[in-house]
């Protein structure tokens, strides 16, 4: 991309990265953040981590434009002169953009190569030792849960919660939870493992059960590390409310300022799939089973973490069988039980409310398949074009 924006910036070519919801919370390190200041924040990592001089464009916090481009986590877009889109990709290559500027504005005398940057480039230092605290395993697929930090005080979230559930959790309130608490690489703190370990309480409305309610991450011999404290729960919503909420105590510490004090935050998790809530890579690595969504595993393997995304081809409601256009460009045909759960545009929805090119997310059922070889759908969630 940045040989691209070299060559044609100066033939009058202007270039924006969109910084928008984290399609991959966790990767080297940075996790979702809470308020504009902080995805600003963001934007400055990304201009020095990077090295770019490619200008930046900030989402609004609800992720209207990510919405409004499609929700895809890495699509391109050319725009003309007169504002219209002239060619959209749902995931960005920049050898097709080269090519597509050469035909829209004309090719160039000596294209510059990758060899030919020399890109200013400026990790983040780490501020303590990480792998010290083993994570959690997870007990399959997980979703993000949509969460309202409580924003009642001057002080940052330093540590910034994460919650998800099992697939099936927003749809019949049973299952199992996890609750990530992670220090925001932000603002350099760590763990102070000489005061008390962090504690959380969950508080839930009458016919809500949360099991356990509370807890306490363990003791660690290190006096210090940044490793996030994780926890797994059951949760028996019944006939209680859709939401709960969750307090947290520990002890930070900022070495570079100086400081090391507890702090007490809340938050208000709802028992809903947040849309922008992103697919977490633990310690950097994809989530359980999770290479790129849409894309490909290995040879002969199933679809990388039991999701297929793309858009819908075909659909023949008789026989229950939905042609998915994915991102590699293949197609994928999927049945889909008469029992499946299906949305479309945030509401309930049946097979033949789907429609050629809506955008589309079915997460898989396993290693389930019809005598066909074709997957079994779980759940499909699905966006109008």
């Amino acid at each position: 991309m940045e040989t691209v924006y070299r060559d044609y910036a100066p033939k009058g070519v202007k270039f924006y990265y969109i910084y928008k919801a984290l399609a991959h919370p966790e990767t080297n390190g940075y996790i979702t953040p809470f308020t504009l200041d902080e995805r600003l924040l963001h934007v400055q990592e990304a201009e020095r981590t990077l090295g770019s001089d490619i200008p930046w464009i900030c989402d609004t916090m609800a992720n209207d434009l990510k919405h409004a481009l499609g929700d895809a986590p890495n699509s391109e877009f050319i725009i003309d002169p007169q504002g219209k889109v002239a060619v959209r990709r749902s995931w960005s290559k920049p050898a097709e953009l080269r090519s597509d500027l050469e035909t829209l504005v004309g090719a160039v005398d000596r294209p510059t190569t990758v060899a030919d940057l020399n890109m200013k480039k400026s990790e983040r230092p780490k501020v303590a030792k990480t792998g010290v605290v083993p994570r959690v395993k997870m007990p399959g697929q997980m979703q993000a849960l949509r969460i309202d930090p409580a924003m009642v005080s001057l002080e940052p979230f330093y540590v910034k919660l994460r919650a998800e559930a099992e697939s099936n959790v927003p749809r019949t309130g049973k299952g199992r939870l996890y609750l990530g608490f992670h220090l925001d690489p932000l603002y350099d703190v760590h763990w102070n493992n000489l005061a008390a370990p962090l504690t959380f309480e969950v508080k839930t409305s009458d016919g809500t059960n949360i099991s356990p309610s509370s807890g306490a991450a363990p003791k660690v011999e290190a006096e210090s590390d940044g490793d996030p404290r994780e926890f797994l729960l059951d949760i028996d919503a019944g006939r209680g409310e859709d939401s709960f909420e969750v307090t947290v105590k520990y002890f930070a510490c900022n070495d570079k300022e100086g400081w090391c004090k507890p702090v007490t935050q809340q938050y208000t998790v709802h028992l809903e799939v947040d849309r922008d809530g992103g697919n977490a890579r633990r310690g950097g690595q994809p989530a359980a089973g999770g290479n790129r969504p849409g894309r490909p595993g290995p040879a002969g393997s199933p679809v990388a973490g039991n999701r297929l995304m793309g858009m819908v081809s075909s659909v023949d409601v008789e026989s229950r069988i939905v042609t998915i256009r994915t991102r590699d460009g293949g197609n994928r045909e999927v049945f889909v039980p008469a029992d499946v759960t299906i949305r479309r545009d945030d509401r309930a929805a049946k097979l033949s409310d789907l429609e050629r090119r809506n955008r589309i997310m079915i997460e898989l059922d396993g290693d389930k398949k019809d005598e066909e070889g074709r997957p079994h759908a779980k759940q499909l969630m699905s966006r109008s074009s």
